[in-house]
């Protein structure tokens, strides 16, 4: 019978390995085809309204956080400051009643341990007029605040280590106006480089549209 031919047989499958072949190879040009990445030309550029846009949105976003910031450790220093005064009036009215001034009883003057309180006052009123831009010279006012609280820290730490044992739960009287300038430092440092970043994506906008 013809069916049975091999020369019949080996030409039909010939045929059929071709035409296989044929849709293996459409088949895969077309998963190519719906998997393929996306090229430049499947993006489209911001228009000019869109960039403006986001980079307004970029700013409220900085100006908000900033603002938060620097009035939360602003308001920390205020907290602060309460309790140094509160120690202050307790210095002034009875002498060494306080604990962790009695400590120095022996060592130095009341009117010196009042004068020390002040100063870390001063300290938190410096840090907290950097933060909330109170000066056009805030940044001054920052360093000046951190400077000051080196030198209380060096009047606290001097006078502790003349005690006949070291007071760990005093230890907040030279560090705590010291931390409170040094973190209001860093914090404006952190808001000022978030500006800049915002600053900087509005100039490459201004010079891309000046290309």
């Amino acid at each position: 019978m013809i069916w049975s031919s091999p020369s019949f047989s080996s030409s039909t499958m010939k045929r059929l390995a071709r035409r296989w072949k044929n849709v293996s190879s459409d088949g895969e040009y077309d998963s190519e085809d719906n998997f393929s990445l996306p090229t430049c030309s499947d993006f489209h550029p911001m228009d000019t309204e869109e960039q403006e846009e986001l980079v307004r949105s970029l700013e409220r976003s900085q100006a908000q956080q900033s603002r938060l910031w620097r009035r939360v450790f602003a308001g920390l220093l205020c907290c602060f400051i309460a309790f140094l005064i509160f120690s202050i009036h307790g210095q002034t009215t009875m002498p060494w009643e306080l604990r962790y001034h009695a400590y120095f009883m022996e060592e130095i003057e009341s009117w010196i341990v009042i004068a020390a309180d002040w100063v870390g006052v001063f300290v938190c009123l410096m840090a907290i007029a950097g933060l909330l831009h109170w000066s056009k010279s805030h940044r001054q006012c920052l360093w000046l605040s951190c400077y000051t609280g080196v030198l209380l820290a060096v009047f606290w730490l001097y006078n502790m280590l003349k005690l006949a044992q070291f007071r760990w739960d005093a230890i907040w009287l030279p560090l705590g106006p010291l931390s409170g300038a040094g973190f209001s430092l860093y914090v404006d440092h952190l808001m000022n480089e978030s500006s800049e970043e915002v600053k900087r994506l509005r100039n490459y906008m201004y010079s891309y549209k000046g290309r």
